[in-house]
């Protein structure tokens, strides 16, 4: 009679929280119009050095699919890259690579925040989402 009773608690305040949709869940459509809109940006700007797979070219251009950098914690690393661009000889997981990445500074918070979701939510990269108030928070630090 105990375990019928704790089973029927389970069920019914138990379900409440299975059955809650999570934020996440919510978010889809915004986050699949970053994508979206960060795929085109990526199209336009990115892809003629980091291909349009992300693998990027030996000793060139680092790759962005499965990179430490794109898929690690330091959002403000990757926003200080895209409008700064790079200059100097870079290692990415024991590589190095050579070639200059140019300056984005033309770019808004929202397209950076979506190239960045998009490039760390493609292929192989699972990443959390940038928003565009990450990277206006990142643009302060930056100048």
């Amino acid at each position: 009679m105990k375990y019928v009773c704790c089973l029927t608690l389970i069920l019914v305040f138990g379900s409440a929280f299975i059955s809650r949709p999570s934020l996440e869940v919510h978010q889809q459509p915004a986050v699949k119009a970053s994508m979206d809109r960060g795929k085109t940006i990526y199209l336009q700007r990115c892809m003629a050095c980091h291909q349009v797979d992300g693998s990027g070219v030996p000793r060139l251009n680092p790759p962005l699919d499965g990179a430490s950098t794109v898929k690690g914690n330091d959002k403000l690393k990757l926003v200080r890259i895209i409008i700064k661009g790079m200059t100097d000889r870079v290692e990415i997981d024991g590589e190095y690579y050579d070639n200059n990445m140019s300056a984005n500074p033309d770019l808004t918070d929202t397209q950076i925040a979506d190239v960045l979701t998009y490039i760390r939510n493609n292929w192989s990269n699972k990443a959390s989402v940038v928003t565009a108030a990450e990277v206006k928070a990142a643009r302060a630090k930056i100048k």
